[in-house]
């Protein structure tokens, strides 16, 4: 593959998303990603260390005027999304957004119509759609070996009482409907469609005008319900997912560990192992047979990869294929969030 039909990339922010969550899966495809360029506001020794053949820069114009680079991705704190998307936009460059997307219905939709009006393609970068535990239990499902599904529960537990405690004001930037369920919503629009109804008890544990620490979102399908939940104040996490149907349950206890390995700076690059289950970390499945014959077994965990993200974004923006993450995918979830968080404050 020459140069030329390589994906020049650049990216806003230098931070922990850029560092931790993209820059470890997009150098990971050299045959088919640049990157070429990586803006910081103020440009300083820090704690992620440069890569070998980037520019850094702390001049924005010299990222958006470079005519090689053909998508910019913004990795800027949440508040800012929306300014940078369309600073991007404006300039000519195919734009993906961090989550949250947006913050509103109206920004959203705004980014989608200054995208097509520029010939333009912008998406949200939801990685999450290649976590081990949403792929494995895709493929328990897709066996038939749980019947007719009834009830899918999905976890996105954490301990970490000092983060809303820390937070003394209500901001819709920060609220964990925005920053977290963005991840699971969107899991459950990729694989199941538009919910027909959604109903949601979002709260304010610490009382009102605190952070939004705790989201329970209930999306109901024909004949059957998905509900997404998360809390700070889980000193136990409930299982991952919980999958009940007519003949059986799947429980996986452990979520994708593809960010437990980056957080101790274990990378894809040259680590085939990046991210994978051991047995230990497996799923079970509990099922009936036609025979009515009881089996409870462990199922290898699929192997998750957010690289996938940038295998998609490249047939994109080079062969044209339809983007991975749709306008429509990305405008129900910000209209499901903004209805479930709409007495917050």
């Amino acid at each position: 593959m020459s140069a030329q039909q390589k994906l020049v990339l650049g990216y806003i922010g230098n931070g922990k998303s850029t560092n931790r969550y993209h820059l470890p899966f997009a150098l990971n495809r050299p045959e088919k990603v640049l990157v070429k360029t990586i803006y910081q506001r103020t440009l300083r020794p820090g704690a992620w260390a440069k890569i070998p053949g980037v520019y850094y820069t702390d001049d924005l114009a010299k990222l958006l005027n470079d005519p090689e680079i053909q998508a910019v991705v913004v990795c800027t704190p949440s508040a800012s999304h929306v300014t940078m998307a369309r600073q991007v936009l404006l300039a000519g460059k195919n734009c993906v957004v961090e989550k949250p997307f947006a913050t509103n219905v109206d920004e959203a939709a705004e980014l989608f119509s200054l995208a097509k009006e520029k010939g333009l393609t912008v998406q949200c970068y939801q990685n999450r759609r290649f976590d081990s535990d949403f792929l494995t239990t895709q493929q328990v499902i897709a066996s038939g070996k749980l019947g007719r599904i009834f009830e899918v529960n999905m976890h996105y537990d954490y301990y970490r009482a000092y983060v809303p405690e820390g937070e003394k004001e209500y901001r819709r930037d920060n609220a964990f409907l925005y920053t977290h369920a963005c991840h699971t919503v969107d899991q459950v629009l990729s694989y199941w469609g538009k919910p027909l109804t959604v109903k949601a008890d979002v709260r304010q544990l610490l009382g009102r005008g605190r952070m939004n620490d705790y989201f329970d979102i209930d999306m109901f399908y024909d004949g059957f319900k998905v509900s997404v939940k998360s809390s700070y104040f889980r000193a136990k996490p409930r299982p991952s997912f919980e999958v009940y149907g007519s003949q059986g349950t799947f429980i996986k206890a452990e979520q994708d560990r593809q960010e437990a390995d980056l957080k101790k700076f274990y990378l894809p690059q040259g680590h085939e192992d990046f991210g994978m289950d051991l047995p230990e970390h497996y799923g079970t499945l509990i099922y009936y047979d036609q025979e009515g014959g009881y089996h409870e077994e462990k199922v290898p965990s699929a192997q998750g990869d957010y690289a996938r993200f940038y295998d998609a974004l490249y047939e994109t923006i080079i062969n044209g294929v339809p983007p991975l993450v749709t306008e429509e995918q990305t405008m129900e979830q910000m209209r499901i969030l903004a209805e479930a968080g709409k007495d917050l404050g």
